[in-house]
């Protein structure tokens, strides 16, 4: 199957259910398409998405921003310089939030009456924070490093972003192009699920869509 446009995808989800616009409306295909998608990105994380972004740690502040729209991140390299990311970096570890604080408790715990942005040092670890309410530069959420940076030391993430979404207004993407066969039975999936079945078809394209990925 060579690739597809949104257009036709729609034409094809309705042709298989054999449901028209009338069920199968344009605002409930286009999130039952953008469900698909979602899933396909994590299910199948494409060389396409891949991302790095470069910038400064701020000394004394224990978090640095995540990247807009960043799916996850895959990993974080910490150079020992305020000025340039050339040469070999250090990579930090990924840890629980819970094993930095814990690191950190032990510095500042009942021996002690420093707060964890005491704890400074060249960053080793690195946690996923959360707090995303967004996609943008500043909303997608933290990354909380241990220890807390003691200077402006440059670094680079490495992660996985979201791609343009397949919709009216985009009418082709990576997966729509070069993944369309799972593209389309991961929507089936995603139809038969809205429709409330029939069963044994969204065991059908469930089964389909696993081989696709294989």
């Amino acid at each position: 199957m060579s690739g597809i446009s949104y257009t036709t995808l729609v034409t094809q989800i309705r042709s298989y259910t054999e449901v028209d616009s009338n069920v199968l409306t344009t605002d409930v295909l286009e999130n039952l398409i953008l469900n698909a998608q979602q899933r396909i990105f994590l299910d199948v994380p494409m060389d396409s998405d891949r991302f790095v972004q470069e910038g400064t740690m701020s000394a004394g502040n224990n978090s640095i921003n995540a990247p807009a729209g960043a799916l996850f991140v895959r990993g974080i390299e910490v150079f020992n310089s305020t000025s340039a990311t050339t040469g070999n970096g250090s990579w930090l570890e990924k840890k629980d939030q819970t094993y930095l604080s814990e690191y950190t408790d032990r510095l500042t715990g009942p021996e002690g009456d420093r707060t964890a942005q005491d704890v400074t040092g060249f960053p080793k670890y690195y946690a996923m924070f959360g707090g995303a309410t967004g996609l943008g530069a500043t909303d997608s959420g933290s990354i909380y490093l241990a220890p807390t940076p003691d200077a402006n030391y440059n670094f680079r993430i490495y992660y996985n972003k979201m791609p343009d979404t397949l919709e009216s207004t985009n009418q082709t993407n990576y997966v729509s192009l070069y993944f369309p066969q799972g593209l389309l039975y991961a929507c089936l999936v995603e139809a038969y699920g809205f429709l409330k079945g029939p069963t044994d078809m969204l065991t059908l394209y469930e089964q389909k869509y696993k081989t696709e990925l294989q």
